[in-house]
């Protein structure tokens, strides 16, 4: 892959399951500071995706926590840590053919059925892609990348043209500056992406150089997106309408400034965002279980390879295990787990990156902190809004750290 296509393949990542899955979750949550929500997650996925960078260039392989975690000697909790990131990506794109299916049928509205079938299509979709090779996707990629970028920024110039703060909570009410830390916490997966790079480094070119830019450049367009994005949205329909269409939030607001014509630019756009995001999460995902099945810490069948050279057992299992998610899941609760398992493993990272002395060590310390506090606060949140599923969740995650490694020993 060229620096385009890595730099495509991160804003892929990221965008697809961002804005289009979570703006009407933040609104709700932190109200006329969703904006800085944006930016407080967006610090913290900068500091994460240096010590991701800095990691794999030091190392020089792919696999992202489960190798830098191993190279310290921590076999058993890295295979852990791996099956539990598994479990988040597949849950992110199940998110972003949630969120592809409802922007989708909108446009038709012919019943409650069709978004959950468009799921399923386009899930199956770009697993087809994927066996094809490395060529076909980041050729993809790229397209879609940009195509969703032109419909987002020329959106949010639309709304900030009509510049009106009072929208920013119309209909919900002022909500405190620090409902933005909450909400920060709770839509943390917008930032899912850029670490798929490094499950990717044999397969850029001068990825010594390659990798490091294009993740911060990544990671800094997004969070300028996310913001305007939010301002500009916002103050086409107030946040209310937002909140009460929040799986199509993004189409109210074209709709709002250009009518069908809008609502069609939003509609192709999100279609655009949700496949890319949903390409390069599946892409990485499958190099991941690639690497962990190497290492012996998933069965061998997952490092197995088709004519294209991809792991192509890998690429069916995560699109079935999406599928099935998307098919019967729901919004909020698939994009509050999916942020809760990724800070937990950014901040992990971040105290690798500072344990192994990277440059910008005492930033990576700073980067585990923020993680941890959001941790506590998504944490918090999520319990007393669904105490019995996140007691599932939590006891999933222990079965993970406990069961697991007797599970692998035993067989």
């Amino acid at each position: 892959m060229s620096f385009n296509a890595t730099w495509s393949m991160a804003v892929g990542g990221m965008v697809g399951g961002g804005i289009f899955s979570v703006l009407g979750v933040v609104i709700e949550t932190a109200g006329g500071w969703a904006w800085l929500s944006f930016l407080i997650a967006g610090v913290i996925a900068l500091i994460s995706a240096h010590s991701y960078s800095q990691l794999t260039v030091k190392h020089k392989e792919s696999g992202g926590a489960f190798i830098y975690l191993r190279k310290l000697e921590r076999h058993t909790f890295a295979g852990s840590l791996s099956w539990l990131l598994i479990l988040g990506y597949v849950l992110t794109i199940s998110v972003y053919a949630f969120t592809f299916g409802e922007y989708v049928a909108h446009v038709f509205n012919v019943g409650p059925w069709l978004p959950r079938v468009l799921s399923l299509v386009v899930i199956g979709a770009f697993t087809a892609l994927n066996l094809r090779g490395v060529g076909d996707i980041s050729r993809a990629e790229i397209i879609t990348v940009y195509g969703k970028l032109f419909v987002l920024v020329g959106l949010a110039a639309f709304g900030l043209w009509q510049w009106n703060p009072e929208q920013l909570s119309a209909g919900i009410g002022p909500k405190p500056w620090y409902a933005a830390l909450v909400g920060a916490a709770t839509i943390f997966m917008a930032y899912e992406g850029f670490q798929l790079l490094s499950y990717d480094y044999h397969d850029m070119r001068r990825p010594d150089v390659t990798l490091p830019w294009a993740a911060i450049l990544a990671v800094l367009a997004v969070i300028v997106v996310y913001i305007m994005v939010t301002l500009g949205a916002a103050m086409l329909v107030g946040a209310r309408a937002l909140v009460e269409q929040k799986e199509v939030a993004l189409s109210v607001a074209g709709q709002q400034a250009l009518g069908l014509t809008g609502l069609g630019l939003v509609t192709v756009a999100a279609a655009f965002s949700t496949g890319s995001a949903i390409n390069a999460t599946l892409f990485s995902t499958s190099r991941l279980m690639q690497s962990v099945s190497e290492g012996e810490e998933l069965p061998p069948v997952f490092a197995r390879q088709n004519r294209a050279r991809v792991p192509h057992y890998a690429i069916g299992f995560i699109g079935v295990a999406a599928a099935l998610l998307a098919a019967v899941g729901d919004l909020s609760t698939l994009v509050e787990a999916a942020s809760l398992i990724f800070l937990l493993t950014f901040g992990i990272v971040n105290v690798i990156a500072f344990l192994e002395d990277v440059p910008g060590a005492a930033l990576c310390l700073l980067g585990a902190t923020f993680c941890g506090a959001a941790i506590g606060v998504s944490g918090v949140q999520q319990f007393l809004q669904a105490p019995y599923v996140t007691g599932g969740m939590l006891l999933f995650v222990a079965l993970i750290f406990i069961a697991r490694p007797w599970l692998v020993r035993k067989h």
